[in-house]
Parts: C-alpha cells; sequence; structure tokens
C-alpha cells in the first residue's frame, strides 16, 4: 500500500472527511510520531505498536563485488515493536 492509497482508506474509512483533509491528518501523525522518536521518546499506540530509537553498533562489513572489508559507522535507527491485536491481525 502506497501513502496515497492509504489516504484514500482514510477518507473512504470517515465520512465527510475529504482526501486533502485526510492527507493533512496523515502528515501531522507522522511528523508527530518522527518527531517524538527522534527526541528519544517512546511513542506507544496500544494494540498497534511502539516506536523508540534505537542505536546500532560500529561493525565491520564486506563490499559485495569485490570482497573488501569495510567499516560501518555506528547509527541511529528506529525500533518498531507491534502490539498484540496487530500481531493477531498477522496470525489470522
Amino acid at each position: 500500500m502506497t501513502k496515497s492509497e492509504l489516504i484514500d482508506a482514510i477518507a473512504a474509512g470517515v465520512e465527510g472527511l475529504t482526501k486533502t483533509k485526510a492527507e493533512q491528518a496523515l502528515n501531522v501523525t507522522l511528523n508527530s510520531i518522527m518527531e517524538a522518536v527522534a527526541r528519544g521518546d517512546t511513542l506507544s499506540l496500544v494494540g498497534f505498536g511502539s516506536f523508540s530509537k534505537g542505536e546500532r553498533g560500529e561493525r565491520i562489513a564486506r563490499n559485495p563485488r569485490t570482497g573488501e572489508e569495510i567499516k560501518v559507522g555506528a547509527a541511529k535507527t528506529v525500533k518498531f515493536k507491534a502490539g498484540q491485536k496487530f500481531k493477531e491481525a498477522l496470525n489470522s
């Protein structure tokens, strides 16, 4: 599903909501999630899951073309842990 398809689904699911307003609401929601996680907060949506900031340590990788070892620096990443309802939906 693309962002455009998600906007269409949101607009179709809420009576009287235009695609423009659905897009604005989705953009505000996604930006709020990104800002919270970037600050180091854990954002929990009960039943859906939680987003948090993680760190990946420095490591040695290999260039697949040449086989040469490459040092990959530490990086911040996003962690997502699915909630119970999400897991149940996947397994039904």
